[in-house]
């Protein structure tokens, strides 16, 4: 697995998403950015992205993920 696959995967899974994966192995940071999170307390963002990955962690495929998630008014107001 690499992190473009990752990456693939959660764009994939979440419409409209910006995805940022770094990592290797089976060690990833995922960073998500949608509007998908705007009504989501954070554990239901954290399984909304899990559910992307699910498969690929079941395998071991993926071992450890960090995952962060925005909503894009979150994400321009912490890239500033």
């Amino acid at each position: 697995m690499d992190a473009k696959t990752v990456e693939v995967m959660v764009r994939d899974a979440i419409d409209g998403a910006t995805v940022s994966v770094e990592g290797s192995g089976a060690n990833y940071d995922i960073t998500v950015v949608s509007e998908v999170f705007a009504e989501q307390r954070a554990v239901r963002r954290q399984q909304t992205v899990y559910a992307a990955i699910n498969e690929a962690i079941a395998s071991g495929s993926i071992h450890a993920v960090n995952i962060r998630t925005f909503t894009p008014d979150e994400w321009e107001a912490q890239s500033v």
